[in-house]
């Protein structure tokens, strides 16, 4: 009887994962620039997103936002506005289409998209048709930021 039940949950764990697929830059529906379906399927971790959300050659995000959450980390951004609260300023579909192409909900913003293939100009080979953060690093990120409210 227990090793049937491991196996029934070690099978539910494979169709779990399945299940989850990545969505390919290429693929991401927009809804007036809203992103309704996580790109994996997975729920985002707020730590991990935290540590990209800090991370100079990641998220970088703390270069354009203030945020008091992050207040041990220097050199707070002005350009963007503060993400203290933005959990309860955005829904989680509208967050996560401005974290995939923020262009599509505000053309003229000078914020990157972090899950797009075509992403300005980037130089180095390396860079080149590559997007700034992983489908999971966007999930885990705005995990994180669903953490900041008021």
């Amino acid at each position: 009887m227990r090793l049937h039940l491991v196996s029934v949950v070690a099978s539910l764990v494979l169709t779990s994962f399945a299940v989850a697929q990545t969505i390919s830059p290429n693929e991401v529906i927009f809804n007036d620039g809203s992103v309704v379906v996580s790109l994996t399927g997975v729920p985002g971790d707020p730590i991990e997103g935290k540590k990209t959300f800090i991370n100079r050659k990641l998220g970088n995000c703390l270069a354009c936002h203030a945020n008091e959450d992050a207040s041990d980390h220097v050199f707070h951004g002005e350009v963007g506005p503060t993400l203290d609260g933005v959990a309860d300023r955005w829904e989680e579909a509208d967050l996560r289409g401005l974290l995939v192409n923020p262009k599509m909900m505000n053309e003229g913003t000078i914020m990157p998209s972090f899950y797009r293939l075509a992403n300005g100009v980037r130089p180095l080979k390396k860079f080149q048709n590559k997007t700034i953060l992983t489908a999971q690093q966007v999930e885990d990120v705005l995990a994180y930021l669903k953490t900041l409210k008021e």
